[in-house]
């Protein structure tokens, strides 16, 4: 059975997971399409307008374990939102190479390119198979129970709280207080994970800021302080995009760059609140920003997380295959004493431009703490559990 050629796309940020989705739609493409070319666009859809695409019907074994083990986007990505102009010679491309199944592994930006070329296809009656597969190391797409590449981020951002407390109270009068400025662009999901091995007021983080949260500044320094005199150190944990009552934390007019989707992008509320801490409380306050560190540290790679990203890539394929469409691959927790995860899938549609934010279930209060509901959430996400003592004070 022949349905034409296999296009993947790899999309918007990188995770340490997302080679695990291409190397599935790889595998199981060769299994249901056997007569089916494998195509992988050049970095993103700048690679597709380009017509730089990438055989990998014959990629070696060797090559696929690799990618199954690998961070970053082995393909390259791109952040291009297509536009009017780039639909025809995208489409010249797709007739050039007999595409009739593209696999667009990304989040909700990605979600909204799919439609967009399916709904080019459809007018103009080329017959086109999209199915999406999630990726997102913010956890906030909607109707999935969560996204390959938070579980491995999360695992990186609970390491780093324990790590930054650790040397925080170890420096004492020298630097004994840590801000930490975490990723999540619209939503605090990775934010929150920076609370998985707290178990009390006085373990870190001692406060987390979310963009679900408008963030007081004179309320933050009083908690930051309190926590110092009363501990002998103190952690935060701030999303890239908090915002203060007023709107962007930092006395910031204009966003030094705003991308092809419109997300506007200001310079991190960390560094400004660290700032404020030293001049207010007077005694040092380091800034940390991970940045893409997070998504991409191999050591820190959740095998759940692996494993349900080549799940995903894997089932996409099937559903191509069954001549469903216009979807994006799903991840389902089932019930029971033990974690399960099945996948299923959701229109693009009604994925597409939507951002999950936290559940108001989930939210931290003051002091740090995230309930235990969400504790138990995540706590299978990131895999094996990290190792040694969780405490920070010997």
């Amino acid at each position: 059975m022949y349905n034409g050629n296999i296009l993947i796309v790899q999309s918007g940020g990188s995770t340490a997971v997302i080679n695990s989705s291409l190397s599935g739609i790889i595998r199981e493409a060769r299994e249901r399409f056997p007569l089916s070319r494998i195509l992988g666009a050049d970095h993103g859809i700048d690679g597709i307008i380009s017509s730089n695409l990438i055989d990998l019907t014959n990629l070696s074994t060797d090559k696929l374990t690799y990618l199954d083990e690998t961070t970053g986007a082995a393909l390259g990505s791109s952040r291009h939102k297509v536009l009017s102009n780039d639909i025809d010679p995208i489409l010249d491309v797709l007739r050039k190479n007999e595409i009739r199944i593209i696999h667009i592994i990304g989040g909700n930006d990605s979600a909204e390119t799919g439609l967009e070329l399916s709904k080019a296809a459809i007018h103009t009656n080329y017959d086109l198979i999209v199915v999406n597969v999630p990726k997102t190391i913010d956890n906030d797409l909607v109707l999935t129970d969560h996204c390959p590449g938070y579980g491995s981020a999360a695992r990186f951002i609970a390491q780093a709280t324990l790590g930054a407390a650790r040397d925080a109270w170890s420096m004492n009068m020298s630097s004994p207080i840590t801000i930490m400025e975490v990723m999540g662009r619209d939503a605090g999901w990775l934010a929150v994970s920076s609370s998985l091995y707290k178990k009390d007021d006085s373990d870190p983080p001692h406060f987390i800021g979310v963009p679900e949260i408008p963030l007081n500044e004179e309320y933050f320094l009083s908690k930051i302080e309190e926590c110092y005199r009363k501990n002998g150190y103190a952690v935060a944990i701030i999303a890239e995009n908090v915002r203060g009552p007023k709107g962007v934390i930092g006395n910031q007019e204009k966003p030094w760059f705003i991308d092809g989707f419109g997300h506007q992008y200001y310079d991190g509320p960390a560094k400004h609140l660290s700032q404020r801490v030293m001049k207010e409380l007077n005694v040092r306050c380091r800034f940390e920003k991970p940045g893409t560190i997070q998504r991409s540290l191999g050591d820190s790679v959740s095998e759940t997380d692996r494993f349900e990203a080549h799940l995903a890539g894997t089932n996409a394929v099937r559903c191509a295959s069954n001549d469903i469409r216009d979807v994006i691959i799903t991840l389902d927790r089932l019930k029971g004493e033990s974690y399960q995860c099945a996948t299923a899938h959701a229109p693009l549609a009604e994925v597409a431009g939507k951002t999950r934010i936290l559940p108001r279930e989930f939210l931290p209060d003051a002091s740090g703490n995230t309930p235990q509901d969400f504790k138990d959430y995540l706590r299978p996400l990131i895999g094996k559990p990290i190792s040694g003592t969780y405490s920070v004070v010997p």
